[in-house]
């Protein structure tokens, strides 16, 4: 009787190890976004998103109000149309507010950054942003350096 309760006891413990690490695994992956609010869409275009994906975070000042829903060509201009989920509680952003690309560290993962602007009227559901910076590519940077210094002629 005693071997069965301590086998029931380590089954149970199990089952609640397993639950908490789905949970863990669905938190930390983006998988899920539990928020007391909905969201109001927002798009906008940019030249070269470098290694963006869907699900990254949007943020101001480093706090996350949002993510990206998804990412598609526009096959009229070929700039990569990028569609963000905005939290209702941040609602007021001005029409003005410029989105960028930036990157978590030196090799990290990108992620967009808005940077609202002064104007009166707010961004409403389905608005655009129109003042977009582009990813800044590590490799491009690097090559362009080197490019230049195989310019520069030798004085000796």
């Amino acid at each position: 009787m005693h071997n069965r309760m301590l086998e029931i006891a380590v089954g149970i413990f199990m089952i609640a190890g397993l639950f908490a690490l789905i949970f863990l695994a669905t938190q930390v992956s983006g998988l899920t976004h539990f928020s007391k609010g909905g969201y109001y869409t927002i798009t906008a275009e940019f030249d070269n998103i470098g290694s963006l994906k869907p699900r990254a975070p949007v943020r101001i000042a480093g706090v996350t109000i949002g993510r990206v829903e998804s990412i598609d060509l526009n096959p009229k201009t070929f700039r990569a149309t990028v569609k963000l989920l905005i939290e209702d509680s941040d609602s007021n952003l001005p029409t003005d507010t410029e989105a960028r690309i930036q990157t978590e560290g030196i090799l990290g993962a990108n992620y967009i950054a808005l940077s609202p602007g002064f104007d009166e009227a707010s961004l409403v559901d389905n608005g655009r942003i129109t003042i977009t910076h582009p990813a800044l590519i590590l490799e491009n940077l690097i090559g362009q350096m080197l490019f230049k210094q195989k310019e520069k002629p030798n004085h000796e």
